[in-house]
């Protein structure tokens, strides 16, 4: 009996262009996204069904260009599929449409609050960020979600997405020697979970720590020491064996 399975004939990933061939004009088009990649691996280091992009082509239908989003979350999926990773993410291979999308605005606007935010919406996504450093009066950080097929803003900073099981929200803070406003994951009470750099440090305040309280364990247990050696001496000096004392 033949069988036909209708996926053999659609494009692989191998058969698809793995980029669009623009390049950011923005370095924190790329800081941003990176952080929150490396701070999920930190999170979620126990965990191989989640998959973060950064400035990687989400193919959605064989009869579309793939759309490019600055960072993407797909849970439910191969954390890593091979040796030589993804090219680029093709839907009707994985399965499962991205859960959460970021796009980060730069001086050249690319469509973020327009037709990018139109697609993933039509697309599906249930979580579309926006990230707008630019902004001074208004929120830096847009949260949409999905509901009933249309994009509602949500209130909060950070946000929380119960799907995901983590919030996200922008905070001021130091990465890799800047100091500005910047995104995190955060738990459900808000508190910010830490970057892979500030996880090095407390790690090595710990240890510090650690060996400062053992150094002072060995001061005190030297002191002992010598003052039970003086007292075994006066002991000795009045003609009393300090081994049969006790």
């Amino acid at each position: 009996m033949f069988n036909y399975n209708p996926l053999d004939c659609l494009p692989s990933a191998e058969d698809l262009p793995d980029s669009d061939d623009t390049p950011v004009d923005n370095e924190l088009q790329d800081l941003i996204p990176t952080l929150l990649k490396a701070s999920l691996a930190l999170l979620w280091a126990e965990r191989w069904d989640w998959y973060f992009g950064v400035d990687m082509g989400i193919y959605y239908h064989p009869d579309a260009d793939a759309i490019v989003p600055d960072g993407f979350l797909s849970l439910g999926v191969h954390r890593v599929i091979d040796e030589d990773l993804r090219l680029s993410y093709v839907v009707w291979e994985e399965e499962k449409m991205p859960i959460f999308v970021l796009e980060v605005v730069s001086h050249r606007r690319r469509g973020e609050y327009s037709f990018k935010k139109q697609s993933y919406q039509d697309m599906g996504v249930l979580y579309y960020a926006v990230y707008n450093p630019l902004r001074k009066r208004k929120s830096s950080l847009e949260l949409y979600k999905l509901v009933q097929g249309v994009y509602q803003l949500q209130s909060g900073n950070p946000v929380w997405l119960p799907e995901v099981g983590l919030g996200i929200g922008s905070y001021r803070g130091i990465y890799q020697g800047i100091q500005r406003q910047w995104l995190s994951w955060f738990d459900e009470d808000g508190k910010r979970f830490p970057t892979p750099e500030e996880a090095i440090q407390i790690e090595r305040e710990i240890a510090q720590q650690q060996r400062q309280r053992a150094q002072d364990a060995e001061v005190i247990a030297q002191q002992q020491r010598e003052l039970a050696q003086k007292l075994a001496a006066k002991l000795r000096k009045m003609g009393i064996d300090p081994d049969s004392v006790g």
